[in-house]
């Protein structure tokens, strides 16, 4: 019996998604669905639609408020998922873990965001989504509906976040915080860097001894975005020649992690390396994790070493 369109594969991208010929997406592990909840230590999290029309929502999380100072204004940070553009969600148990044990230790407020992701829509929409999420943060300095941000959110202390492919959002972001308004007064205070994803033409350090872990990241870049310049886009090369400089990030502060056993590492020290001899006027502290993997806090929290990131993010937010 002949196959249709409906069984033929387009791209094979297990055990992520699986993307047939007519169109339709398999995400094969959707089903990693954590609902918002309190949990023991008095965190709370609830999910808000951002953009709906779009898709575009967020779950924000609230510590236990401090019964002597209700009113006590509290760090903002916005999060921003990894999973290569195409994979995670704000709402799986990943994520939400993490989270919740950073609002736990650090006392702030997290605002996840869930943006468009490959291969439903390929970038820019998720660079659009995250800055649009970000300025929907920022307007709630002006008292905007959401109460948890309005009522306890300190928008002088804004920091972005995120982890892999989040750690180029948070690039790009901060990037464009430099050239336009996040919001009216608003300005980001801090961007911390999470292992994040970079590539370029020319391979550099590790990449030169491991060519097929440096084609896999070089592969999904060009699959995400099928407009981009390549390899070199200052997109994805914030270190290209003839790209902007790094002495207009937009932010006052940054934390970069890198982990020694990841292809990525080399890539994270030249853009710390790049970004200190910029002219850029903020503060920035590297941190290494000797003998990890690419993001090993994530899915091993409890690892001597991810034990040593968390306070030093929990320093940087307070």
């Amino acid at each position: 019996m002949a196959s249709n369109a409906t069984d033929e594969i387009a791209f094979d991208f297990r055990p992520y998604f699986i993307l047939y010929k007519d169109g339709h997406v398999d995400r094969l592990t959707e089903n990693d669905f954590v609902p918002p909840s309190l949990n023991p230590e008095g965190v709370s999290s609830k999910d808000v639609a951002i953009i709906p029309e779009l898709g575009v929502s967020a779950r924000l999380f609230l510590p236990k408020l401090d019964a002597g100072d209700p009113h006590r204004k509290l760090t903002i940070l916005v999060y921003f998922h990894g999973g290569g553009f195409c994979f995670v969600s704000a709402f799986c148990s990943l994520v939400h873990g993490y989270l919740t044990s950073i609002v736990t230790e650090a006392n702030v407020i997290a605002v996840s965001i869930d943006f468009r992701r490959f291969p439903e829509h390929t970038l820019p929409a998720a660079y659009d989504d995250c800055w649009a999420a970000l300025q929907w943060v920022a307007s709630h300095s002006a008292g905007e509906a959401e109460p948890w941000l309005s009522e306890h959110g300190d928008f002088d202390r804004i920091t972005i976040i995120g982890d892999s492919a989040g750690g180029n959002i948070v690039h790009n972001m901060a990037m464009r915080a430099g050239r336009e308004e996040v919001g009216r007064g608003v300005k980001l205070d801090g961007a911390i860097f999470g292992h994040p994803y970079f590539c370029g033409a020319e391979a550099v350090g590790d990449e030169v001894k491991y060519p097929e872990k440096k084609a896999q990241g070089d592969y999904i870049w060009m699959l995400t975005n099928p407009t981009t310049v390549g390899l070199d886009d200052p997109q994805i090369n914030p270190i290209a020649v003839g790209g902007p400089s790094l002495s207009g990030l937009g932010c006052a502060r940054v934390l970069l992690c890198v982990a020694g056993n990841d292809i990525l590492r080399d890539r994270g020290l030249l853009y710390y390396e790049r970004l200190r001899s910029s002219g850029w006027k903020g503060t920035v502290e590297l941190l290494e994790s000797e003998g990890e993997e690419h993001v090993f806090h994530l899915y091993n929290p409890t690892r001597e070493n991810a034990r040593i990131i968390m306070p030093h993010i929990v320093s940087f937010l307070n």
